[in-house]
């Protein structure tokens, strides 16, 4: 796919509905600040998320930006309603979706108000509150930063306002000092919004005493004195063979050490936070009925596999670039994609496309959800340059159907009863493209519309072996992930995922309090 030119887009419209700057904040806030990405701070305010709802506090997570394309719809919006009166959604990252869970309200747009979806060749689409502003490139978005700022601490007032604690994640280190001028989500924010900082180090990797020692050097005095402490993450071993390098890191510091919170094991049965994700293994079983993802480089909402990789009946796997489809391989099932036309090629350029129609021709099933379902199509067009260059990419052909790229993004939850399986299914859908073509008159879903009719969705062959859908979050519901598996050979499994997930995040909040001192953290908030 050919590059596109790195030119600032127009300045968008940034005026968002701000609440009264006269409501107090109603409690206290946290700040986890990581000396690294993927140090597991996600993870963590989670875990404290949940423990200190058990306690009866009014808990909300707050990152004011997240960068990834693991998004989730969020009960609310900044738009107006749509045409038919109904309420339009936002979208905000998937850990803060889950962080929202682990207390127990709704995901709203104000917990995660900038949310970042990495694009080929486009640098990143921003959302604001749930508002898509086009695609920026990296070094024009450094300038559109300070200008989002404003509603940001809005959103942050919000989430305060109706908390008794507010646990605020920072984004990757906070010791990017280039981006000081710019910084809108870690020293920044908690300047403008006075919030005590605790350091997340991550001993998993090493090299935890020079991120630790290293981050008091680069912070300036008063960002320094903002830092409470700090908590060493995905620890393993004993701990009285690491207890002399804790002893290096306060001394050179000053900082006390707050805990050390050893390796979650569990951590593989939640949603996963982002792209990172992607480069470890599926924690799918090897045996069963094997499932296999192509791995592409824009893969989107890739949390709807998970149920999948729970299943004690499912082996699911990557198909890492390189690698040919197994001759084994049960049902190829094809994801989200940020940049559908160019994972596409990647299918093509990977020969994976010759090898799934082998498969089909085989025998074999084909699944693709949203993006994967536009790529089982005969084409992409992309007319306007949406996702790159302006183009169009054969697709698949194994469905009578083309995709259009398009403006509009389309935000809808999804409760319905399934009337083609009978089984009720929950999810959501969030794309951009609108699908036309003969193959949809065989739709792979009908939903019981409430009115004694049926909405058609997606597309299945003639042969019953190649279907798409736009709706993520399908095989979250135990019912139809059933009745799909058995459909393809899978043994009939109990497993009810959304309680497995909250009992998980139960567990999570068990992990956390045995290694932190709560009561102590709770008085260092303010």
């Amino acid at each position: 796919m050919t590059p596109v030119p790195d030119l600032p887009p127009p300045l968008p419209d940034l005026q968002v509905p701000m609440l009264d700057a006269a409501v107090p904040r109603r409690g206290r806030a946290l700040m986890l600040q990581g000396t690294a990405s993927d140090v597991g701070k996600s993870l963590l305010v989670a875990g404290l998320c949940r423990a200190y709802a058990r306690r009866g506090l009014a808990v909300r997570p707050f990152k004011a930006q997240n960068m990834s394309n693991n998004a989730a719809v969020s009960a609310d919006s900044d738009l107006p309603p749509n045409a038919d009166g109904s309420l339009p959604r936002g979208e905000i990252g998937r850990a803060q979706a889950l962080q929202a869970r682990a207390c127990g309200v709704p995901p709203s747009i104000h917990h995660n108000p900038v949310l970042l979806k990495p694009q080929f060749g486009v640098g990143s689409q921003v959302v604001l509150r749930g508002r898509a502003l086009g695609n920026w490139p990296a070094r024009h978005y450094h300038k559109l930063k300070p200008l989002l700022m404003p509603a940001v601490m809005d959103s942050y007032r919000r989430v305060a306002a109706e908390a008794d604690l507010v646990i605020v994640e920072g984004a990757g280190a906070g010791t990017e000092v280039y981006l000081r001028h710019c910084d809108i989500t870690n020293m920044r924010l908690a300047e403008d919004a006075d919030l005590p900082v605790v350091l997340v180090t991550d001993n998993d990797r090493g090299g935890a005493i020079a991120a630790v020692v290293g981050t008091h050097v680069l912070h300036t005095p008063e960002e320094r004195a903002r830092i409470v402490g700090y908590v060493v993450n995905k620890f393993r071993g004993h701990f009285s063979l690491y207890e002399p390098a804790c002893r290096v890191m306060s001394e050179h510091t000053g900082w006390p050490l707050l805990g050390v919170v050893e390796w979650f094991d569990a951590a593989t049965r939640l949603p996963a936070e982002d792209a990172l994700a992607l480069e470890r293994a599926l924690p799918g079983g090897s045996a069963g009925v094997k499932i296999v993802v192509p791995q592409l480089g824009r893969t989107a909402n890739f949390d709807d596999l998970d149920p999948l990789a729970a299943e004690p009946g499912v082996a699911l796997h990557w198909l890492l670039p390189g690698e040919a489809l197994p001759a084994d391989t049960d049902l190829v099932l094809l994801p989200g994609s940020k940049t559908t036309r160019a994972d596409l090629e990647t299918l093509h350029r990977e020969g994976w496309a010759t090898d799934i129609l082998a498969h089909v021709r085989r025998g074999g099933r084909v699944v693709g959800l949203c993006a994967g379902f536009q790529m089982l199509g005969r084409v992409v067009r992309d007319p306007e340059g949406l996702e790159g260059a302006p183009g169009e990419t054969p697709g698949l052909g194994l469905l009578d159907v083309e995709t259009v790229i398009t403006h509009d993004k389309r935000l809808v939850e999804i409760d319905r009863q399934d009337l083609a399986s009978g089984c009720r299914v929950r999810g959501y859908e969030m794309h951009m493209g609108r699908t036309a073509g003969h193959g949809l008159a065989r739709p792979w879903l009908r939903l019981d519309d409430g009115a004694g009719g049926a909405t058609a969705e997606g597309a299945v062959s003639a042969d019953g072996r190649v279907m798409g859908s736009y709706v993520h979050g399908l095989f979250a519901a135990d019912g139809f992930r059933r009745h799909f598996l058995e459909r393809i050979g899978a043994q009939r499994s109990a497993l009810d995922y959304e309680a497995q997930v909250e009992a998980t995040l139960d567990a999570l909040a068990d992990h956390v309090e045995r290694a932190l001192d709560l009561d102590a953290l709770l008085a260092l908030a303010r």
